[in-house]
């Protein structure tokens, strides 16, 4: 495994293996990585002649400053974790080597990126789309990989895909969890023990509601989650929102569409958790 840190050494080293056919993948990260990240590692590893696992936290996406010096940083450990997962090169850029100068551009792709984030984040996913169309130009990969965790980037990411054509696939993989439930993420390890505890009700509560949901309306689901959270000392529910899993618009009966999910945004302490659940999938 090599770990390159210029735009310009990952390209030598990536033309190279294109002249040859191999097909690269990509996993784009922030870092700080765990098991979640090493499941979309090991299928582009699978799926793929190369990978790339890029990690940078990049600072466009953050409409908050305070959180983007508390995201955490771990480089070395990231890349023991990327070793053993067989990973061919991480890119790990420094911000001046992405934004020599700055990014101007600005995407737009109403109505996915109006809405819950996107309502709550301003900006945010403006970011995401100048970091992710960056590394895409950069890398040029046959398949990127994205978490279903952060449902909405998903869909936004797959849009900005189909309107700048282009040329690759985008591949969704499941949330991965611990065994008790709660959905891995890189700001948990900023949870205190007690705080750790009350974010198990988060997917608690929507485990729960799956079973409520057989025989309640949208509506009743929607308030059942929200009571339950707010119930919890703790959490402080930020949105909860049935969305139709294409368009992200909110659902008034199970019937308006075949593809319902649950988008969730939960304050634990200080910090912000998302998490999401399928009610109804084709």
């Amino acid at each position: 495994m090599k770990v390159i840190h210029t735009i310009k050494d990952l390209q030598t080293e990536l033309s190279v293996l294109k002249v040859l056919g191999k097909k690269v993948g990509l996993v784009p990260t922030m870092g700080a990585l765990h098991a979640g990240h090493a499941s979309l590692v090991k299928r582009s590893v699978n799926e793929n002649d190369v990978t790339v696992v890029s990690v940078f936290v990049n600072p466009t996406q953050f409409n908050d400053k305070n959180d983007l010096v508390k995201y955490p940083r771990t480089l070395d450990a990231d890349c023991k974790l990327l070793d053993a997962c067989e990973v061919n090169f991480v890119f790990a850029p420094s911000v001046e080597e992405i934004y020599p100068k700055p990014d101007t551009r600005s995407f737009s792709y109403a109505p996915l990126d109006t809405v819950m984030e996107g309502a709550f984040r301003p900006g945010h996913f403006n970011g995401v789309c100048q970091i992710v169309s960056k590394l895409f130009d950069i890398v040029k990969p046959y398949r990127a990989y994205f978490g279903e965790k952060d449902f909405q980037q998903l869909a936004i990411i797959r849009e900005m895909v189909r309107q700048m054509k282009f040329d690759l696939e985008i591949v969704g993989c499941p949330i991965v969890r611990e065994e008790d439930g709660l959905a891995l993420s890189s700001r948990n390890a900023r949870l205190s023990a007690a705080e750790r505890e009350n974010a198990l009700n988060i997917s608690r509560t929507l485990f729960k509601s799956l079973t409520f949901a057989a025989d309640h309306s949208v509506s009743e689901t929607q308030q059942m989650v929200e009571d339950a959270i707010n119930a919890t000392s703790g959490l402080r529910l930020e949105y909860f929102e049935i969305v139709d899993g294409n368009t992200l618009q909110k659902i008034g009966d199970w019937n308006e569409t075949s593809y319902a999910v649950g988008c969730i945004t939960v304050f634990c302490g200080e910090v912000r958790l998302i998490d999401n659940i399928k009610y109804k999938e084709v």
